[in-house]
């Protein structure tokens, strides 16, 4: 990306009425733009950082062997009716509306419901089991109070996975994996050493869930972590119960505030028996078919990896995650020259800060505020010995490589 010509502009100041740190930044960096509060557009770079995310999520699942659909949006309240999920005093943020040929429809907030309705259509024997399946889809909540900006929003990709089994032991054992790959998502995104599995309640779905965790300051929940066991408890199942069940000495709890990142959820038959999902055994005997849903919304993680990175100067991506490896910045003729040659080797990697008019500092504080990992500046100086001069965003590390040396470095990253 050439900066002069892209439409977004960065901001000096946040908007007055953005209280959370991570939009502020998001805001001023050109990542976001706020609709109403609640509601935020991803702009180009904001929209390749929630894509990172997305690939990252989608590897994972693909590897469990999940297969990945789209659902609608629009749901009729038929199937809501039958699980109990449709009236207000049960689940009170949905989004409804009516047709004007009549039925009332509501916006999806999840697709238990859903997805259970469809693969009656599909599962019918033992031998149709089990079937993984997810998507990323926009859900629509109807929060009384939207706030911490793309970390609780009243429209948000979700990535759902649902999985459909035989019995609990089957589910079990992927529930587990399931486990697992979500510790290891959250470690590619670079949080993972600071988001603890946590026992919790399950709400409208089941008893109780597993959630996962980010220790931030700017989270709503508050978690006591067990740091031998590295697992943790939300606050509102912290009770005798609980300590009996996890067999955890409450007086070696840490508390801590945290953000949830990703949710998995123990079904059991609630929706398959209210749906009329079910399937023959190898004895011909009906059985209703074991569910199980698993959550992650890649908005909230990019909120709360924005919080957990920045620092006073901006934001700073894990390269994972980052829009782009290099904010390259080109000073004096020739360092200019040089800069637009190296853009166009690997333009993927960069954004060029070509701006004729912009001063250096300002590159170098939009640089930093983008939170981009490397930037790379070439000028008639660093030209004097073949040179460009790179510096680090995390770790404010300087290195001088020759010119050679990092149009290598360019093109084994276009290789891979």
């Amino acid at each position: 990306m050439k900066r002069s010509q892209s439409f977004v502009k960065t901001l000096r100041e946040a908007p007055a009425d953005e209280v959370s740190r991570s939009a502020q930044l998001l805001l001023r960096a050109g990542y976001i733009y706020k609709e109403m509060a609640g509601v935020y557009d991803f702009l180009p770079m904001g929209r390749k950082v929630l894509n990172k995310i997305i690939d990252v999520i989608r590897e994972e699942m693909v590897a469990l062997g999940g297969q990945e659909i789209e659902m609608s949006s629009l749901q009729p309240k038929d199937a809501w009716v039958k699980s109990g999920r449709w009236d207000d005093d049960v689940v009170d943020d949905w989004f409804k509306t009516k047709l004007h040929a009549g039925g009332e429809l509501g916006l999806a907030l999840t697709h238990e419901e859903a997805i259970t309705n469809m693969l009656t259509s599909y599962i019918s024997s033992y031998k149709d089991l089990p079937i993984y399946v997810f998507q990323f889809q926009k859900k629509f909540r109807n929060e009384l109070r939207a706030k911490s900006g793309i970390m609780r929003t009243r429209e948000f990709i979700m990535k759902d996975l649902y999985s459909f089994c035989a019995d609990k032991e089957q589910h079990d054992i992927f529930y587990e994996k399931c486990a697992e790959s979500y510790i290891n998502i959250f470690k590619r995104l670079g949080i993972g050493d600071t988001t603890y599995r946590t026992f919790a309640s399950g709400g409208s779905f089941s008893k109780f869930s597993d959630e996962f965790q980010t220790l931030t300051d700017a989270g709503e929940d508050i978690i006591y972590i067990d740091h031998e066991k590295n697992i943790a408890l939300n606050e509102e199942v912290y009770n005798e119960e609980t300590f009996k069940m996890l067999n955890i000495d409450p007086k070696k709890l840490d508390k801590q505030k945290a953000s949830e990142v990703g949710n998995i959820f123990t079904l059991g038959t609630k929706y398959s028996e209210a749906l009329n999902l079910y399937y023959n055994d190898e004895k011909g005997e009906r059985k209703p078919v074991f569910m199980g849903s698993y959550g992650i919304g890649p908005a909230r993680s990019m909120g709360v990896i924005a919080e957990k990175t920045c620092d006073d100067k901006g934001l700073c991506w894990p390269e994972e995650i980052a829009p782009y490896k290099y904010y390259l910045i080109g000073i004096g003729k020739k360092g200019v020259e040089e800069a637009e040659k190296l853009y166009d080797l690997n333009p993927e990697e960069f954004i060029f800060d070509d701006r004729e008019k912009a001063r250096n500092g300002e590159k170098f504080a939009d640089a930093e505020l983008m939170g981009i990992p490397y930037r790379v500046v070439i000028s008639d100086k660093t030209l004097e010995n073949n040179q460009v001069e790179i510096v680090e965003r995390k770790t404010g590390e300087q290195e001088l490589l020759t010119l050679d040396d990092f149009v290598r470095k360019l093109h084994k990253v276009s290789e891979k």
